[in-house]
């Protein structure tokens, strides 16, 4: 099971290694540079704007953090599939575990994988002498998972008032499977309006690009005038506030 600080993972948070904030930090710098070379022509300007790069890292792990608990919540829909057939077969939710990890060892070969390691985290405390229920409600806690949380809450109750946690297993992984579908579709129906925001926050750079080849003349004072570059600063603003709004409007999320 990763650790971090003695600790259990917690999904809500990553912390990045140094190389991957220098790669990071350095991609988004280079590209920051490019964009203020084009709209400056200024290599003090680009040198002034570059550091905003560094704010980059934590954007990036933002992104990261929600890729991670979005294959989270898929592997452990895949984990309750395994956990239902072991419990239909009469065994224990405590045996049934074993199973589990033979069976998710098939589906995620890679031991890194966080249900693989989250799996054998749960089979370790249970030999530990820990409860199931104590178990799974700090993996819930842990994961920040809508869908986990809920599980956890009803199989819970379905310990103490002696459910049927079978059937509670399978409608849970159901609805879990059905979420999954739905968020399927909208990124496939999004795909293309995705590729046409990049397309369409590209363009004014592009356009910016193009006069300055082909009509250097018609386009040099934009560079030397102070009220040129004042335009060309609310011109970057602007693509930045179009980016972020885009960007919100086809972040949909189930």
């Amino acid at each position: 099971m990763d650790r971090e600080e003695g600790k259990l993972t917690d999904y809500n948070s990553y912390k990045m290694q140094f190389k991957e904030k220098v790669l990071y930090t350095l991609i988004c710098g280079a590209g920051i540079f490019v964009v203020a070379y084009i709209f400056y022509r200024s290599l003090i300007a680009c040198v002034l704007l570059c550091p905003l790069a560094l704010f980059y890292p934590r954007m990036k792990t933002t992104d990261i953090i929600i890729k991670r608990k979005s294959e989270l919540n898929i592997q452990f829909k895949d984990m309750l599939y395994s956990l239902s057939s072991s419990l239909a077969a009469g065994k224990s939710v405590e045996m049934a575990f074993t199973d589990v990890r033979r069976d998710m060892s098939v589906i995620y070969p890679d031991d890194g994988t966080d249900i693989i390691k989250e799996i054998e985290c749960i089979l370790r405390r249970l030999e530990m002498n820990e409860t199931i229920e104590g178990i799974l409600f700090d993996f819930a806690q842990r994961s920040h998972l809508e869908d986990v949380e809920n599980f956890v809450d009803v199989f819970h109750t379905c310990k103490r008032t002696g459910g049927n946690i079978i059937e509670v297993i399978k409608n849970t992984s159901n609805i879990i499977s059905d979420k999954i579908e739905i968020k399927q579709e909208i990124d496939t129906l999004l795909a293309q309006r995705r590729l046409e925001q990049r397309i369409l926050n590209a363009m004014p750079v592009g356009m910016v690009l193009i006069l300055t080849v082909s009509a250097e003349d018609y386009i040099a004072p934009v560079f030397s005038h102070p009220a040129g570059r004042a335009a060309m600063t609310a011109a970057l603003l602007l693509l930045a506030l179009a980016f972020y709004i885009s960007k919100k409007i086809i972040d949909i999320r189930v």
